[in-house]
């Protein structure tokens, strides 16, 4: 097959580190969970920084990442994006996750279209890697911005939000789609300091409420924490644990999780694209407590979690997901006749010339990748096009293979931002049989592999 030969760019000096934790795209506002159905396996939902950008309007999606190992990590893709909510305009910002009643949940702060205030919506998935379908937004929380969800041990669902200075609370009815009016609480305070972005967790009976804050309303954002014997408090304040640090971005946000029996603070920095506030990237650091049950401070390092010399990441972006997750299915269809596939289904019926599937790959930098394909073509051998952007590769065959395998294409190369890849049908030479794609993966390769 061709290769198309550009540039290769190396993030300098991040190579050998495990911070920042993705290397391959813009990322912001972790949120870190283990789902009780899967506990080895940790997702990170997160914000999505478009590269380029001097301000935080262009932020428009967020992403999925999962790992069972903390070196490794898959790239979900784009769960939910703007043009995905309906009621919305602009400036999708922090976003949390929660595993509630059977189903998985996206709670997110997007403007009403028309207004510009922020609310605070909520988006539902059957799996944890979405793509996610937005329901709304919640009743009674004026100004929803840097929405948390914390789902307590008795099952009861609370909401913590905050923006410029302000935190408040409530508890939620159980369809999420509303705060019960009689346990609203301003805990702005009992937080000293605050500014946005409140996150619960809960360790020995207590309540811990982590945020982003300033000094006063002196930038960058440090992260302090209050810690309370009931969810909506009163909260305690006790004091920083992360203060300022050389590379972080004006802004500040994250959460914790407890995952292979160690606790980890995820939050996020300008290391990835050398102190640009507007372009940021997931950082990850062991949380430790004294005796008292107060959280140690932490000082940000590229070791990081210190499992490898590196992070590396996968994209997986399934086919059958089209249009949620910024790709389409033209004149094609998702199917589940042939077995063995993941996600949700497949995609088939490629009848005539031009049908496709086009999945979005999204990235920082220019950068090389290895790109393989999983499908079955149980008929025969099957010949498609595919178009990375704007270079066509016409030597893709597929053989005749019953089940689900993956092929290997070798390398390609993607530009900063927004890739589409399309796989369509030839115009110009038959296939014996239709082609059924289960999705595409594109790994992350490094300069000292090449």
């Amino acid at each position: 097959m061709k290769y198309l030969l550009t540039l290769f760019i190396c993030f300098s000096g991040l190579s050998f580190s495990q911070n920042p934790v993705f290397t391959h795209v813009f990322t912001a506002d972790p949120s870190p969970h283990v789902w009780p159905d899967d506990p080895n396996k940790l997702w990170v939902y997160t914000s999505h920084d478009e590269p380029g950008s001097n301000n935080h309007y262009g932020m428009t999606g967020y992403h999925a990442f999962s790992t069972t190992d903390m070196v490794n990590w898959t790239d979900h893709g784009r769960i939910l994006h703007l043009e995905n909510v309906d009621w919305a305009e602009s400036h999708a910002w922090a976003m949390d996750a929660a595993y509630y009643r059977g189903n998985y949940y996206l709670i997110y702060c997007m403007k009403e279209a028309g207004i510009g205030l922020f609310r605070t919506g909520i988006a539902r998935s059957d799996v944890p890697q979405g793509p996610f379908t937005d329901l709304g937004y919640v009743k009674g929380v004026e100004f929803g911005q840097d929405p948390a969800l914390f789902i307590d041990d008795d099952g009861k669902p609370y909401l913590f939000w905050g923006h410029d200075r302000q935190c408040y609370a409530a508890e939620l009815n159980a369809d999420l789609m509303s705060i019960k009016p009689e346990t609203y609480v301003d805990l702005t305070k009992q937080l000293t300091h605050v500014f946005e972005g409140p996150w619960v967790h809960k360790r020995k009976g207590k309540y811990y409420l982590t945020y982003p804050g300033l000094t006063p309303r002196r930038w960058p954002e440090k992260m302090f924490y209050a810690v309370a014997d009931k969810p909506l408090g009163p909260y305690e304040f006790k004091g920083v644990f992360i203060d300022d640090f050389e590379g972080q971005s004006g802004t500040n946000h994250g959460g914790t999780v407890t995952f292979q029996g160690k606790d980890i603070m995820f939050y996020h920095s300008a290391w990835l694209s050398g102190g640009l506030s507007e372009t940021r990237n997931v950082m990850a650091d062991y949380l430790n407590y004294d005796k008292n049950g107060n959280i140690i401070p932490i000082l940000p390092s590229k070791e990081g979690l210190g499992n490898a010399k590196r992070t590396r990441t996968t994209l997986l972006l399934e086919a059958e997901n089209g249009f949620a997750a910024g790709g389409e299915l033209y004149n094609v269809i998702v199917d589940t006749w042939i077995k063995g596939y993941s996600g949700k289904g497949y995609v088939t019926n490629f009848d005539n010339p031009y049908d496709h599937v086009s999945i979005l790959a999204q990235v920082a930098k220019p950068a090389k990748y290895r790109f393989k394909v999983r499908y079955a073509s149980p008929e025969g051998e099957s010949n498609h096009d595919i178009l990375i952007n704007s270079h066509i590769y016409r030597e893709f065959v597929f053989p005749q293979s019953d089940t689900f395998r993956e092929i290997d294409f070798g390398i390609v190369d993607l530009k900063e931002g927004n890739n589409l890849v399309r796989i369509f049908k030839r115009d110009w030479k038959p296939s014996k049989g239709d082609i059924a794609i289960d999705y595409i993966k594109l790994e992350q390769v490094f300069e000292d592999e090449l």
